[in-house]
């Protein structure tokens, strides 16, 4: 219900010909910021750079999904934008994915709100008429790797500590059918087949030889690489670049639009069970025992 309603008020104030007085932030000045992204838009080459910054890891929590994507609507909206760079400002990790803890212990309400916002975040990056590169400058699982790979380009630190992937089937989670086809529509229907099952994490290394990124540059380069990168793309006449880019993600976006609501109750069905609740409880267990 939360990002519902907020992206309602955005919408309204829009439709009356402006944008709501939080969001002329992107038109009238070259950045914002709040407590969990920073954003700064250079408003000369039309490119925004989307930092995530929600200590200590930026786990993707309802709340910060929802910011996600109020902020993904203010760009998309925003026609003197045209390009985004996703990456993080917390040290060692891009995203440690999809927040723990908004999966274990909750309501059955809670959970399907949760799920639908980790939708949202979906459709809006994948279906983008925005150039979109992740500047991953640090670790990236789970939904973190989703988030990577919904971008139309991936530059990764070359850094063998860090590691990329969907490995949900370690939590006892099973990625679904839009994580999966997402996968697939990367690195292809084998490699993908092989990682879901066995819940991998790879590092840059491998993920740049299976296609999970594109590129590899060293740490302190990632978001110059990024940028130079992104002149490249903006170069290509954009009503071509859009309609292809449609084209190639149609099908599987609008697989989920249609089975939204199917795709919500499944997940709750399923991280609701004991056995899974377990297994969370267990995961989390484990992580406190690392951090002692």
């Amino acid at each position: 219900m939360a990002l519902r309603a907020a992206l309602r008020g955005l919408l309204s104030c829009s439709s009356h010909g402006r944008l709501c007085a939080s969001s002329t932030s992107f038109s009238q000045r070259n950045n914002s910021s709040s407590a969990n992204l920073k954003v700064d838009h250079d408003q000369t080459t039309g490119v925004a750079v989307m930092h995530m910054q929600s200590p200590p890891v930026n786990s993707l929590s309802l709340d910060f999904l929802t910011e996600i994507c109020i902020t993904l609507e203010k760009l998309e909206m925003d026609k003197g934008c045209r390009g985004l760079i996703i990456t993080s400002s917390q040290p060692k990790v891009f995203s440690a994915g999809l927040d723990i803890l908004e999966m274990y212990g909750k309501s059955p309400e809670r959970c399907g709100e949760f799920w639908k916002a980790v939708q949202e975040m979906w459709l809006k990056l994948y279906g983008s008429n925005m150039v979109t590169i992740a500047a991953i400058n640090g670790s990236s699982p789970a939904g973190g790797c989703l988030m990577s790979i919904t971008c139309d380009y991936r530059i990764m630190a070359d850094n063998p500590r860090y590691s990329i992937g969907l490995n949900e089937t370690m939590l006892g989670i099973v990625a679904p059918f839009w994580f999966k086809e997402t996968m697939v529509n990367t690195v292809g229907h084998r490699n993908t087949e092989i990682s879901l099952e066995l819940g991998l994490l790879y590092k840059p290394a491998e993920a740049l030889n299976i296609g999970l990124v594109d590129q590899l540059v060293p740490e302190d380069q990632v978001l110059s690489a990024a940028t130079q990168t992104m002149t490249k793309w903006l170069a290509i006449p954009e009503h071509a670049r859009q309609i292809t880019k449609s084209m190639m993600r149609k099908s599987t976006i609008e697989k989920l639009r249609s089975n939204r609501e199917a795709d919500i109750q499944n997940f709750v069905n399923f991280i609701t069970k004991e056995s899974i609740q377990k297994s969370l409880r267990m995961y989390m267990e484990m992580l406190k025992q690392k951090k002692a």
